[in-house]
């Protein structure tokens, strides 16, 4: 984005160079950083006369040239401040009216009179709008700019104008129309982007469907060389839901190997609250109300049961909130079903929740901690085929888990998720703690997955780590074992505490394997307080596009 570039093309002073050092920018690192779209905020001019929109006309032939997509907008100065966009015919309009957009890809339409435009674009998976539009809208222009929105209903639009925001965070006398007649009823609309006034501020308004809109004002005329054409570059991250700001002056950074002046040398970038920043947005549920993205469907049992699968549990068809009883099947077919056990009168609940990836649409709810113990968890039927099982050739251990607002360290740490019963003293393996499980999936204190289990060639303990997962999101974690090394996954993404060790398979008393509890000294200890999904066991090592949330 490019805001007030008027005292570069002032009458007699005209200097191209800073705005061509801008544009030459974008093409160099255009495709590195996939940059797909470049604004500027009006007042392109200081009288809006006609050599001056010829100059800054032919520097944007940069852009033109390689097809590169743009959007431009008239402020104050570069027409009849004292008209709207029915003024009629203007040097701004023969240089940049919509006979210089057509054909460009991202160049949606013109309103009439030819002051107002709209661009779209794809980036992310999505489509996305700009809304570029004149220093002061008519009746015509209001129009317009909604008729564009409801033909694009699911389009997500930025909306640009020279002026709205003022310099001191609230909205000026024209912005507050913008607002009231535009914006505030379109919820498509998330940002805004203005210049006129100086220094640069920022706000947030909630809109008429309860969300927020990011209201930035950027206008740096007012800095060294009329700002020098400095651009802000919005970089939107949608793995992160954040928007990440910063402004530059690549003009300036170009002559810093010449040697730069002490003003230069201030604004090769800026770093002020107002000029580098963080946006986090949720961009799925900010648009949501107009463009929501379609839940992933239930899988069948059938397309998860991969070759080698020994065990499959999953917890959907069943009514929200109602209680667990009798056995859970084993989808994979081989008998390792599970049985309820309660401790203090515990209970364990169905639940519609779930992974968004996850391939079942339910989970268990579990209503452990201590003190006292108290809970229901799951554990195989004796004579599981599982109970015995030692995957000497590997093995793919995964299960998808939330946990809720109230966990807390005293009172729910070291509860598993997934557990093989018997310890590695009835295994005569009691180097480290011998009243240890044999192999155990948990969560400690800081909500770390901890897989601590007894490889057959080792008499200790091998022990992946994970990092912390918040409460309150649904995390896939995996373990995965190629016969001779053991790499935990969480989200498909190996963790660092990853032993380099060689660990064979696991040891086995032909003891039950539990979902939800953890045991010590071949008692239960703790109870999982949270919900549990899918839980797959495979016994061979599956690559990360095989896991349940591919």
């Amino acid at each position: 984005m490019m805001p007030d570039t008027q005292y570069l093309f002032d009458g007699p002073s005209i200097d191209k160079a800073p705005v061509e050092a801008s544009l030459r920018h974008l093409l160099e690192h255009g495709r590195e950083e996939n940059i797909v779209f470049l604004s500027h905020l009006g007042d392109l001019t200081q009288n809006g006369a006609k050599e001056e929109c010829a100059a800054i006309g032919e520097a944007f032939r940069l852009l033109d040239r390689r097809g590169v997509g743009y959007s431009v907008l008239a402020g104050n100065h570069d027409v009849r401040s004292s008209t709207d966009d029915q003024r009629g015919s203007s040097p701004y309009l023969d240089v940049f009216g919509p006979d210089r957009f057509k054909g460009k890809s991202t160049y949606g339409g013109a309103s009439p009179d030819g002051y107002n435009t709209f661009h779209l674009f794809e980036a992310g998976g999505r489509q996305w709008m700009v809304l570029a539009l004149d220093w002061r809208l008519s009746a015509k222009g209001f129009a317009w700019a909604e008729q564009v929105m409801a033909e694009h209903p699911r389009t997500p639009v930025i909306l640009t104008t020279h002026e709205l925001v003022d310099e001191d965070d609230s909205l000026s006398t024209y912005g507050r129309k913008l607002w009231d007649q535009l914006i505030a009823d379109h919820d498509q609309i998330f940002l805004t982007l203005n210049g006129h006034y100086w220094p640069a501020a920022r706000a947030t308004r909630e809109n008429a469907a309860g969300n927020e809109v990011h209201l930035h004002l950027t206008n740096y005329q007012n800095r060294y060389f009329g700002g020098a054409a400095m651009i802000r570059l919005y970089r939107f991250d949608l793995d992160r839901n954040t928007i990440d700001v910063e402004t530059i002056s690549p003009w300036i950074m170009g002559r810093a190997a010449k040697g730069l002046g002490e003003l230069e040398r201030q604004e090769i970038e800026l770093s002020g609250d107002a000029d580098r920043f963080s946006v986090d947005i949720d961009f799925d549920k900010r648009f949501a109300g107009f463009a929501p993205v379609p839940a992933r469907p239930a899988r069948p049992v059938s397309k998860m049961l991969v070759p080698g699968t020994v065990a499959y549990w999953r917890f959907d068809g069943r009514q929200d909130g109602a209680a667990v009883s009798g056995t859970i099947e084993d989808r994979s077919g081989h008998g390792n079903d599970l049985t309820l056990v309660t401790v203090g009168g515990g209970t364990l609940a169905w639940s519609a929740d779930h992974h968004p990836d996850q391939p079942g649409h339910g989970s268990l709810e579990f209503h452990g901690g201590k003190p006292p113990l108290k809970g229901a968890y799951l554990r195989t039927v004796d004579g599981a085929p599982l109970n015995s099982a030692t995957f000497e050739d590997g093995y793919t251990i995964e299960a998808f888990y939330r946990l809720p607002a109230d966990w807390n360290p005293s009172n729910h740490a070291w509860a598993g998720i997934l557990g093989r019963t018997g310890t590695g003293g009835a295994a005569g393996r009691t180097q480290d703690d011998p009243d240890e499980p044999l192999a155990t999936l948990s969560l400690s204190n800081d909500r770390e997955p901890q897989w601590a289990v007894r490889p057959l060639n080792q008499q200790g303990i091998a022990t992946n780590w994970g990092q912390e997962t918040p409460l309150e999101t649904w995390w896939h974690l995996a373990v995965v074992n190629d016969g001779e090394h053991t790499t935990m996954y969480v989200q498909g993404c190996p963790v660092v505490r990853n032993p380099r060790a060689t660990a064979i398979g696991l040891t086995s008393v032909g003891l039950p394997w539990l979902l939800g509890g953890y045991e010590y000294g071949g008692r239960i200890d703790q109870i999982l307080h949270g919900r549990l999904g899918d839980v797959r066991i495979v016994e061979r090592a599956l690559p990360v596009k095989s896991f349940m949330n591919h």
